[in-house]
């Protein structure tokens, strides 16, 4: 049986979710069949946003501030859905990717001013999410260089298949191990009152240098650059069309809202016990160790599992947007539906990104710990950067004639933009600084 949806009109909008309309007489099957062929780029780039470093990020603000920061998670679902949905338009309605759209329309300068401020950000985003593996080994008691080997190798047969969906499927596997954070958090029997009356209609810090320090690293740790390349990307090799739009929209806003779940249980767990008990945190793995005589076995247990998942994810989406991202801009061959050998500088690129971060988490004595925070800092830091060629791009008839930015969408983005400018220059001043002062 043919299914057709409606014409989507010239002007599409960006903001808010446009359900996809069940077409006149066509079972609810058919409708959720037709999701379950579009569903994947968006659940997969939000749930890899909770990644290692995110995962640091949101333990640190739970044990240090308690409920605190739970307001800003729920703030940030918008722009997150708002900016991600912009790359879906981009890829259904160019068939391109975000790097080949810069190059083409812009020229190889530019083309290298994004990869460059890309891939600064995606090697130090690697290097946490193996740290998050070798950490995540203490939880279990193991020696961790095994565990950091065998994760690298699953890497890298996960893309050498040759199937784009293969490696889909793997990668919703791991997104469902992440959904652990949240019995792990309710393990820790926190305080709905408290949740409501601290998280989200109490008083906010403000004036505190550390608790500024964190808002920057939040919004640094659900914001990056690489969603943008990887969204954009994934939606082309899976060959989504005009038609699919509202699916992608809605698989977007599904993955947007279970991200900001995982980190606000994160937050929840470790203010319900941490904050409680004032003991500090250093690292994902150590709060995970620090939750098992306070919330039991069972959450400590399951915070392992889905930090070790977490990473594998945010390791995987980094490193493929990173090769699609050089593939697309000089023209080589990237695609996961083509074997290894037919796209060499593609998977070599995946796979040095893999084995290169690998291998330098293993040295001793690497500060992997202070390095974390300052990386989702850091993201939020050149996070403009991208936005701005985001904006540009999706608002510039020749490469979008039509469905093209509303003003609401453009205000959130540059509203953000500037956000993140402010507190980014502000904590690259602050941790310039510290060395001398203290």
């Amino acid at each position: 049986m043919k299914v057709r949806l409606p014409e989507e009109p010239d002007t599409l909008p960006t903001v808010g979710v446009q359900p996809p309309v069940r077409p006149r007489g066509a079972a609810p099957w058919v409708w959720l069949l037709r999701f379950l062929a579009v569903v994947g780029p968006g659940l997969i780039v939000t749930f890899a946003d909770t990644e290692a470093g995110s995962i640091t990020t949101a333990a640190v603000s739970g044990a240090q501030y308690g409920m605190k920061l739970i307001l800003l998670q729920l703030l940030l679902i918008v722009p997150l859905y708002v900016i991600q949905e912009m790359t879906v338009r981009l890829g259904i309605y160019t068939g391109k990717g975000h790097a080949q759209l810069i190059r083409e329309r812009y020229g190889i300068g530019w083309a290298w001013v994004s990869l460059g401020t890309m891939l600064l950000t995606n090697l130090a985003a690697l290097v946490t999410e193996f740290a998050g593996i070798a950490g995540a080994a203490l939880i279990f008691g193991i020696n961790p260089q095994p565990l950091v080997i065998a994760a690298a190798i699953a890497l890298l047969l996960i893309v050498a298949s040759g199937k784009y969906k293969r490696a889909e499927y793997a990668a919703l596997a791991l997104c469902s191990v992440e959904l652990l954070f949240i019995p792990a958090a309710i393990a820790a029997h926190p305080n709905l009152g408290a949740i409501l009356h601290q998280g989200i209609l109490g008083s906010q810090p403000l004036g505190n240098q550390s608790y500024l320090l964190l808002v920057a690293s939040n919004i640094g740790a659900v914001i990056m650059p690489w969603m943008i390349f990887y969204q954009q990307s994934a939606t082309v090799e899976k060959k989504l069309r005009e038609r699919d739009l509202p699916f992608a929209r809605l698989d977007t806003a599904i993955g947007s809202v279970a991200t900001q779940i995982i980190m606000i249980a994160i937050i929840v767990m470790t203010a319900a016990t941490l904050y409680v008990h004032r003991i500090a945190v250093i690292d994902a793995a150590h709060a995970a160790l620090a939750l098992i005589p306070l919330a039991g076995r069972f959450a400590g247990v399951a915070f392992g599992v889905a930090l070790i998942g977490a990473s594998m994810l945010g390791a995987l989406v980094v490193s493929l947007a990173t090769s699609w991202a050089f593939g697309e801009a000089f023209g080589w061959p990237c695609s996961l539906e083509m074997p290894v050998l037919g796209a060499k500088r593609f998977y070599g690129l995946y796979a040095l990104g893999i084995v290169g971060t690998a291998a330098l988490v293993l040295i001793p004595g690497l500060p992997l710990i202070q390095l974390t925070v300052y990386v989702e800092a850091f993201n939020g830091f050149v996070l403009p950067i991208v936005l701005g060629f985001l904006l540009v791009l999706i608002n510039d008839p020749k490469v979008l004639p039509r469905a093209r930015n509303t003003w609401l969408g453009n205000t959130i983005t540059i509203a953000i933009s500037l956000t993140v400018v402010v507190l980014g220059f502000w904590m690259l001043v602050a941790t310039i600084r510290a060395p001398a002062g203290g």
